[in-house]
């Protein structure tokens, strides 16, 4: 390989990081440009619900989150709690809407614990909705899945907003958040795609789901980037129902932060080549939705190609000046991009006062990164102190 090959390859792999730091603003200008279309129902189905909540060795945060779905505008549902290695001695519920599992034997995994009160269920419910221990919902959170389910679509991503910005750590953790939905979710869908699925808040048709996860024995984090896989190679859209809101627990401490994040970038590196499978797909078929998805997922972590930038920028400073300044501009781009989401999204003004602190939640990302290999051995249960939030939804 000689110099020139040398240069050809390295500008390859810089267009392969760089477009990771525009891509976001390319999808919102495709947003803007094509003509929106208008949902009309197709459907007014009265369908049948069943809440899974599942919950892992700690249960303080069930009775909130039971609380906050008993006060649900829609009326036709259960609530079925999946206490897998859990004491559940102080967890009695009087209404028959909650039905209270006990697995004789620790699940270990999140769809094992759905799987296990789908085959307990006390009726035949049609739609299914996944919520985290942690979570609590709007009232009117399922009548906002039903828009989208009675126009026709078989999954629907809720949005997640944050319980609680108590401090720097869970201000960033919710800016991110934010940039995620607002561009892997809102725009993502509105451009003909399917909104990524975030693990909680997201709702299917029992038959979907069945179809999709029911023969596969999941461990460890990411059933979720497996199932929305399975939703788009079988020509499914996933929709972004931006008013179905549940709030979600964000990380408050440095800990806990490297530990969640230790999992979440085992989980990309163990599923990203799923992009690969689905855009291949997506470009035989001419099917948008399938490529822009596949596109999407082969982006990596916010942090680990914001690095990757920084390094090739550096290195262009001093073998080509020309293209330091092309950095620059795609950094700048960048840049507009992620407080676009903040704007659009009507950001907290606690989170515009905690970007500060980004350099010290990149470099808690770094230690995950190292913390990656072992990530599916460390327990990252969230301890739970912000449930206050259910009085203001009574």
């Amino acid at each position: 390989m000689d110099f020139n090959d040398l240069m050809l390859l390295w500008q390859i792999v810089q267009i392969l990081i760089g477009y990771n730091l525009v891509f976001p603003i390319l999808i919102f200008l495709i947003y803007l440009i094509i003509p929106k279309s208008r949902e009309t129902i197709k459907s007014n189905e009265i369908a049948d619900y069943a809440i899974i909540i599942t919950a892992y060795e700690q249960t303080n945060s069930i009775i909130p989150v039971v609380a906050s779905l008993l006060l649900l505008n829609y009326k036709n549902y259960l609530i079925y709690i999946v206490a897998d290695n859990c004491d559940i001695s102080n967890l009695n519920f009087e209404d028959d809407r909650v039905i209270l599992l006990s697995p004789e034997k620790s699940l270990s995994s999140n769809t094992r614990s759905h799987f296990y009160a789908i085959d307990r269920f006390k009726r035949n419910h049609n739609r299914i909705t996944i919520i985290d221990s942690d979570n609590l919902a709007e009232p009117d959170y399922l009548d906002e899945l039903n828009v989208y389910f009675n126009n026709g679509y078989s999954a629907v991503q809720g949005l997640r907003s944050a319980k609680n910005l108590d401090t720097v750590i869970a201000c960033l953790d919710s800016a991110r958040d934010i940039y995620y939905h607002f561009y892997s979710g809102k725009i993502l869908f509105e451009t003909g795609s399917s909104a990524t699925l975030d693990g909680s808040g997201m709702a299917f048709t029992i038959a979907l789901y069945k179809d999709c996860l029911e023969h596969q024995d999941i461990t460890g984090a990411g059933f979720d980037k497996i199932l929305q896989k399975e939703i788009v190679l079988r020509g499914y859209r996933i929709a972004f129902a931006g008013n179905a809101i549940i709030y979600d627990e964000k990380t408050s401490s440095s800990d806990q932060l490297v530990k969640q994040r230790a999992r979440w970038i085992n989980t990309w590196f163990r599923y990203f080549k799923y992009g690969f499978t689905l855009s291949i797909k997506g470009i035989i078929k001419l099917n948008w939705n399938q490529f822009l998805f596949g596109l999407v997922l082969l982006r990596p972590p916010l942090f680990i190609f914001l690095l990757l930038s920084v390094l090739c920028a550096g290195i262009n400073l001093f073998i080509n000046p020309a293209y330091f300044f092309l950095w620059v501009v795609g950094f700048l781009i960048f840049i507009l991009g992620f407080f676009l989401a903040l704007i659009m999204s009507n950001a907290d003004n606690r989170i515009y006062a905690s970007l500060r602190g980004i350099p010290k939640f990149m470099f808690l990302q770094v230690l995950s990164l190292m913390k990656m290999k072992s990530a599916n051995k460390i327990s990252v249960a969230t301890k739970h102190y912000h449930d206050k939030r259910i009085e203001e939804l009574k």
